[in-house]
């Protein structure tokens, strides 16, 4: 027997990813040129990757292929200066522009981005020797080389300051090696080759007891990466479990420039930013969903979209996403301007990741059953806003750290 897909009379195809630039008080429009070239440049980078990225996210499979090219294409160094690398830096607003976008087709590829450049590759940028730079800043640059942060571990999240992977000295700290054992869980890369910056415990010589960062190539003996499996969010793109198991390293192998967990802050304050424009993102996607999806679906011979309840909810929803498309562009604008400060950054973050989850949950009722179908996107954002809602610092611990700055008081270690 010959199947054939049904008539579009039958069960009716709708447009649900079309591009609409919601930006009902005109926040992005004076813009710098450069800045929305960049914007476009990852809008030409995501045309026509919908329907490829709902089956890799379906099969949870990775499309390194496609990290590589926004690599070639310079969207993944997230506003990290690299002219040395004969390559145009980003200003603030177009790597938040830029994440925004990516996210806006798939938060996969989003994450990818905020890896490979906004953790990786900064964390090199800001800490490493220049000869460790002059070997692989390029590369992790324009992804010919994947890179990993590994901070996080199994049994340590949120108080990420804890970590229990260690670095033992052996020998001096100029012509020895070190020997860690450990373990670190959700590590983006961690497992599909190339460099990890992995924070641990030095134990040994002048830096004894501090958190320092080693970068070890994937191949090195000892360390073993497995793709987490079972994932309900950002199943395009792989985290890895990561155990160490006597891994050995030469001394120059540590990252000169960072000696404290301090270091590891500065690296997660900087890209706590890209999360909010993120969320954006994901809220930009669900609000053109719902609103194409009401404009195309018929109910009780009328379009869904000349109902009183649903221009509603619509309303609602550009109301929540106008907000958003605010605050990042005023904290992006400290940004630039040098004043913004780690509080800020976490309010954007915590402000952005919940209302994104509230349009989402506001989307995918909008789309009857339909809402659940890979295929319409909804599902997939989401289910992928839970994921940025967690990383990069919980809400819970967003708004200690807010807390902490209104009221002078640390809640929390």
């Amino acid at each position: 027997m010959t199947h054939h897909a049904p008539d579009a009379t039958v069960d009716p195809i709708y447009d649900v990813s079309t591009a609409q630039d919601l930006d009902y008080y005109g926040v992005f429009d004076d813009l710098p040129a450069a800045d929305r070239q960049w914007w476009t440049r990852a809008r030409e980078f995501s045309a026509g990757l919908e329907t490829r990225m709902a089956q890799h996210w379906e099969h949870a499979e990775y499309p390194v292929d496609l990290v590589r090219k926004a690599g070639g294409l310079g969207l993944l160094t997230d506003g990290v200066d690299v002219s040395e690398a004969s390559m145009e830096t980003l200003s603030p607003m177009a790597a938040g522009l830029v994440n925004m976008e990516t996210s806006r087709t798939d938060g996969s590829l989003g994450t990818a981005l905020a890896v490979q450049g906004g953790l990786a590759l900064r964390t090199l940028a800001l800490f490493g020797s220049a000869d460790q730079k002059a070997e692989h800043f390029t590369k992790l640059a324009t992804a010919q080389t994947l890179g990993s942060f590994a901070l996080t571990e199994p049994t340590h999240g949120s108080d990420s300051v804890s970590l229990e992977t260690t670095a033992r000295l052996v020998g001096d700290e100029d012509s020895g090696y070190y020997v860690i054992n450990g373990a670190k869980k959700w590590i983006g890369n961690g497992a599909s080759g190339g460099l990890t910056f992995t924070w641990a415990r030095v134990a040994g010589g002048v830096h004894d007891g501090n958190v320092r960062c080693f970068m070890i190539d994937q191949d090195t003996r000892g360390y073993r990466a497995e793709v987490i499996q079972g994932k309900a969010s950002l199943r395009a793109i792989h985290q890895a479990l990561i155990q160490y198991e006597d891994v050995e390293v030469p001394a120059h192998a540590v990252l000169p420039g960072a000696k404290t967990f301090k270091d590891a802050s500065k690296v997660l304050f900087a890209t706590r930013l890209g999360v909010a424009w993120s969320a954006v993102g994901h809220a930009s996607a669900l609000v053109e969903a719902a609103l194409s999806y009401s404009k195309q679906r018929e109910q009780f011979s009328r379009p869904l979209a000349s109902f009183q309840l649903v221009q509603e909810r619509l309303t609602w929803m550009v109301s929540e996403l106008t907000s958003m498309q605010l605050h990042v562009r005023a904290v992006t604008e400290r940004d630039i301007a040098g004043t913004l400060t780690g509080p800020q950054a976490s309010l954007a973050k915590y402000h952005n990741t919940r209302k994104a989850r509230a349009i989402a949950q506001v989307a995918r009722d909008m789309l009857g059953g339909n809402g659940i179908l890979l295929k319409n996107k909804v599902p997939r954002h989401m289910a992928d806003i839970e994921a940025i809602h967690t990383y990069e610092g919980t809400e819970s611990v967003q708004s200690l750290i807010i807390g902490r700055d209104l009221t002078g008081y640390s809640a929390f270690a």
